[in-house]
């Protein structure tokens, strides 16, 4: 692959998504979890991600605030920044999916388009959406960061699900409505899912239950 712009040259890799297959026991992929502000996301993922951990599993976790606090610390949360934030987050899970890597991505990602563009990236069965459905007013009650409380009250602008649309998905591999069911629950219908790609090989132990609560 050449860029004829900048006249770049694409190096091959000695190693392939195989080769990690073998090592690891399990192929890689990307979790990507959607959904409102507050709608437990980002714990679902990091209460996943531990009890993958625990069956021996490969994993990184890439969760909204943080990548804002380094790769994409330059945008904003207009429609242009949200859409290059997701375009941004879509290459990095592509590289750790190269690498032999169980991403678990944490993102709102309001908009179906960047969605499906990130899903583009990867092979058949490479990327699973789940839609973490919550409806708003639990969303709101919880409000862990007090942000919707600063949107009702004009303090913030354009933010999801008040004065900035969120697109649900069309069609995710999997929907987990977190105002019905606990963590534990949420979870291991998670690692069903998971469990039924073929993903989990070199089972250890009992996942051990969280004590975390959705937020």
């Amino acid at each position: 692959m050449v860029s004829n712009e900048l006249n770049i040259v694409w190096h091959d890799r000695a190693l392939g998504k195989s080769d990690y297959f073998h090592r690891n026991g399990h192929p890689s992929l990307v979790l990507w979890f959607t959904g409102l502000s507050g709608s437990g996301k980002s714990t679902l993922a990091h209460a996943v991600e531990e009890a993958l951990f625990e069956k021996g599993c490969y994993t990184y976790i890439l969760d909204g605030d943080n990548m804002r606090h380094g790769l994409n610390s330059d945008l904003g949360f207009s429609e242009a920044d949200r859409r290059e934030n997701i375009r941004r987050i879509g290459e990095v899970a592509r590289l750790f999916v190269d690498a032999g890597i169980i991403v678990l991505a944490a993102f709102i990602s309001p908009y179906r388009e960047d969605r499906d563009r990130v899903r583009a990236l990867f092979e058949l069965g490479e990327f699973a959406e789940i839609f973490v459905e919550c409806d708003l007013a639990t969303c709101e009650s919880r409000d862990p960061k007090g942000l919707y409380r600063k949107a009702r009250s004009g303090e913030l602008k354009q933010f999801t699900g008040i004065d900035s649309p969120y697109e649900m998905p069309d069609a995710p591999e999997l929907v987990i409505n977190t105002a019905c069911s606990g963590v534990d629950e949420c979870v291991q219908t998670v690692l069903a899912f998971v469990e039924k790609r073929g993903v989990m090989k070199r089972v250890k132990s009992e996942p051990r239950t969280s004590n975390i609560e959705l937020a």
